[in-house]
């Protein structure tokens, strides 16, 4: 039995999208292929609010992390840390080579622009990496606050890992100033995993120019000159099955729903789940910090998660343990990708129905 999928990733896939992989395959380095990378990119500009050079890159959201850190970081980067995925950002930086600063806060609270400041007025720092959404810890940063500090330091590169709140939540990437913005195919978007997207700004791409030992497949360059050059392809071989249901999803995202009924949805399916979360548990992440795209909950009553998950399965879904040191300390429970109120409020009348017999 298909168990409908209420974790941060992978998300529930519609058949819409599994249809689209199934398209027969083209060559990458066709006509057509061209024609499909121009018919994807532009929409994949409007939902980011941005003219900026589009990647789409055949690996996980990760991959595109890397791929900052290798051909952003000059001089020194400062990272920010508030759970697992900000951590694996800085912990890329140290993989290669390259030399930087952790601003750390405990698990469940938030960067505040303010510790930030405090370490970009040095002048140490020419690259600044944000996580916008940590799933680890369901804490969303504001992102505006950020934006406005860095644009009193026109000379850092601002990099945004938007990995798990991307096509959930409103970025207006110009209007912020986000230099290098990362997700991927599995989250918001509701594709399968595989499929890695980036937001690169002309002065992302410009400071690449100075950078030495980009290496090769995440080279920023590379994916530009083969836009530039030719006919808007890749300079690898993509995951063209994907390209295609994301053309597919993007129609519907764009066309059918519109991209302001989406972030609506968002948040009220996340206001939903918070208020059963406060009812019966605690929040976990500081208060005016909580995520649109999952809520993470503490674990007051000192249940089994795992157990939990074990009977919901049973009925046919799944939420999400603690993620590392937060296992069965926290529950997190996705409301992201396509998932619509009425999902949410059946998982909640399965969770109550266990709940009562636990």
């Amino acid at each position: 039995m298909h168990k409908k999928l209420f974790i941060p990733g992978p998300t529930e896939v519609f058949p819409h999208v599994l249809e689209a992989m199934a398209t027969p395959m083209i060559g990458h380095r066709m006509k057509e292929f061209t024609a499909l990378m121009d018919e994807v990119v532009p929409k994949v500009q409007k939902v980011f609010y941005t003219n900026n050079f589009i990647i789409l890159s055949t690996s996980s959201g990760t991959g595109m992390m890397e791929a900052a850190v290798r051909c952003c970081v000059n001089k020194k980067a400062l990272h920010t840390v508030c759970g697992a995925f900000s951590k694996r950002w800085a912990e890329i930086s140290k993989s290669n080579g390259k030399e930087y600063d952790v601003i750390e806060v405990p698990l469940g609270k938030a960067i505040k622009p303010e510790m930030v400041e405090e370490k970009l007025k040095t002048g140490q720092y020419d690259t600044f990496f944000l996580t916008h959404n940590e799933s680890a810890t369901g804490v969303m940063h504001p992102l505006e606050p950020f934006a406005d500090l860095l644009k009193k330091y026109p000379d850092i590169v601002f990099c945004v890992d938007a990995v798990s709140s991307a096509a959930g939540v409103k970025i207006e990437v110009d209007k912020l100033g986000i230099d290098f913005l990362v997700t991927s195919s599995q989250k918001c978007f509701a594709l399968p995993p595989g499929l890695a997207i980036a937001v690169v700004s002309d002065k992302a791409l410009k400071r690449a120019e100075t950078v030495k030992n980009r290496g090769y497949y995440f080279d920023i360059l590379q994916f530009k000159k083969y836009w530039d050059t030719k006919n808007h392809q890749t300079h690898t071989t993509p995951t063209i099955s994907h390209i295609y249901a994301l053309n597919k999803q993007l129609d519907k995202i764009l066309n059918e729903e519109g991209l302001e009924n989406r972030f609506k949805r968002h948040i009220e399916m996340a206001n939903f789940v918070r208020k059963w979360v406060k009812e019966n548990f605690k929040m976990f992440p500081e208060e005016g910090y909580e995520s649109i795209t999952l809520t993470t909950g503490e674990n007051t009553r000192g249940i089994s998660i795992a157990k939990v998950n074990e009977e919901l399965a049973k009925r046919g879904a799944a939420i999400a343990n603690g993620y590392g040191d937060l296992k069965e300390k926290t529950f997190r429970i996705a409301h992201m990708g396509d998932l619509t109120m009425n999902d949410m409020k059946w998982l909640i009348e399965q969770l109550d129905d266990i709940l009562k017999k636990m």
